[in-house]
């Protein structure tokens, strides 16, 4: 186990776009959630397992940053209770630009939290309403500033493009203001419109103008050129970085190593088997409060999967797979299991062997989804 991600599934607004396990904040039992996280990292631990020599934490959801400083506070003692967050590599948590007060901050500062992702999405006022996020195009801004005071260097901004009638010109001028903040790691996604979102209902009615496909592939293309100018290294399909700021955390996932996924809805992978924990709230509390792994179900992975997951994780990194790595793991080479499929997929100029290791073209990172279907066969 490398790492651990902590859902926080409470939000004091939905995004139109958002799928994750989420509820209102308001009314919600968010202090006796909190106790049941520390119960389900009790039941761990008496199952055997140990958190002492994580690498990460990853506090996710929903919105961290929508509890009080009091219930941050208690959340992070009863990480600590289980952490040795002196051996971490990196402490993160999500954040939404309005909700990270001074207050929060600093709790978080305390609390020994190193990394911050905020959730900016856009700098176009319109566009942000559009989507339903709460904050202004400013707010992002004043808090990175006011972080930065704290002491807080190693901060991330998320971005979307592809959103409802968002145009190359607004894409653009989002980079511009993003890339000026000089920050070390920046996330650029691309809007996937999901079942049982807003956005999802709109779409079935006709009413989301979403951006063609062209204009979509002109604004990834965008984000890849601009990154590059400003030194952000692509090292993953939509992350970009400075060297060495790289986000450890989701490396964990792209390197398919073990996780802990605690809290409701959180997905983990432990001693080989994949898990997703139930989702309703007071059903995962009733299971965590009783001593009871909260678990919905469970897979273990075989070694053919372990062996799919490691290419088409592997091959979001623009490291790649390394050929070494891969028959450490799997006593057998790259070119013995996939031979067949990486000659098709060079000879369309979508995969490279460069380095010693197995890449995504440049052609490839835009048409990833097609390239990761081939090793699922």
């Amino acid at each position: 186990m490398r790492g651990m991600y902590i859902h926080i599934p409470f939000c004091h607004q939905i995004c139109h776009y958002c799928d994750f396990n989420k509820v209102f904040f308001k009314n919600q039992p968010v202090d006796e959630y909190i106790e049941s996280i520390g119960n389900e990292l009790s039941i761990l631990v008496e199952e055997g397992h140990s958190f002492k020599n994580l690498e990460t934490v990853f506090l996710g959801g929903g919105t961290p940053t929508s509890l009080s400083e009091k219930q941050l506070d208690r959340l992070l003692e009863i990480i600590h209770q289980y952490v040795d967050i002196g051996s971490l590599k990196e402490f993160s948590t999500e954040a939404n630009p309005d909700e990270l007060t001074s207050g929060k901050l600093s709790v978080l500062k305390n609390g020994r939290v190193d990394r911050l992702s905020i959730g900016v999405q856009s700098f176009d006022t319109e566009l942000l309403k559009r989507i339903g996020r709460t904050h202004g195009a400013d707010d992002p801004l004043k808090v990175i500033k006011e972080a930065r005071q704290l002491g807080f260097e190693n901060i991330s901004i998320d971005l979307i493009y592809g959103l409802p009638g968002q145009t190359s010109k607004q894409w653009e001028d989002t980079l511009d203001k993003a890339l000026s903040l000089e920050l070390p790691h920046y996330s650029g996604y691309s809007l996937i419109v999901e079942p049982k979102t807003v956005f999802y209902n709109l779409m079935n009615k006709g009413k989301l103008p979403l951006p063609g496909e062209d204009i979509e592939t002109s604004m990834f293309s965008m984000l890849i050129d601009r990154m590059e100018a400003a030194k952000r290294q692509q090292y993953e399909i939509s992350n970009f970085s400075i060297p060495g700021k790289e986000s450890i955390h989701n490396l964990i996932y792209w390197e398919n190593d073990e996780y802990a996924g605690i809290g409701a809805g959180a997905h983990g992978y432990l001693k080989g088997k994949r898990y997703a924990n139930i989702g309703p709230l007071k059903k995962y509390m009733e299971n965590a409060d009783n001593g009871t792994r909260p678990i919905i179900n469970q897979h273990e992975v075989t070694k053919i999967e372990s062996m799919e997951e490691e290419m088409f994780l592997g091959l979001r990194k623009t490291a790649g797979v390394p050929f070494n790595s891969f028959e450490t793991k799997f006593g057998k080479t790259l070119l013995e299991v996939y031979g067949v499929v990486i000659e098709d997929l060079s000879n369309k100029g979508l995969v490279e062997v460069a380095e010693d290791s197995l890449k995504l073209t440049r052609k490839g990172i835009f048409r990833g989804n097609e390239v990761f279907q081939e090793f699922l066969k």
